[in-house]
């Protein structure tokens, strides 16, 4: 076998975890062969470079090998040889994963939480000024503006 279609190779070696996804991905441009968009058909050889992009990192590897069956992991990664700049990218990529600051933190606002419901509750009980009342913007008795 000297030549295999793009979306099989993918699927074989492990990138993707079915050929239809895989197809998806190049249909989105998502996968490159040798600097060209790819459609799912093309074919690739031993030596085509490939670049494909997984969530956020952009891998670039070289073909090494042909298989027509999806075979264990460690067979599938004899299959590709992965570029020195793309393995410096996933390095950069997870540590800035590791070092982001945590997105939940910066919510300022939004639904109280359990403790945050809790104290609302016991300011209610507890008639704390302003609880309870109802404001108008009707003029009082006093003839002075309620605010």
């Amino acid at each position: 076998m000297e030549r295999m279609r793009i979306d099989k190779w993918l699927w074989a070696a492990r990138f993707y975890k079915t050929r239809s996804l895989a197809a998806d991905e190049i249909g989105k441009h998502r996968v490159q062969v040798n600097g060209d968009v790819a459609k799912p058909a093309r074919e690739v050889k031993v030596g085509d470079t490939v670049a494909l992009r997984q969530g956020p990192v952009t891998r670039t590897v070289h073909v090494r090998g042909l298989s027509a069956q999806r075979g264990p992991a460690p067979v599938a990664q004899q299959l590709y040889e992965e570029t020195a700049e793309s393995l410096a990218a996933q390095v950069q990529a997870r540590e800035q994963r590791r070092l982001a600051r945590e997105p939940a933190l910066s919510i300022e606002q939004g639904r109280p939480t359990k403790r945050d419901r809790r104290q609302l509750d016991t300011a209610r009980r507890s008639g704390a000024p302003g609880w309870g009342e109802r404001w108008s913007a009707s003029i009082d008795d006093s003839g002075e503006e309620r605010g």
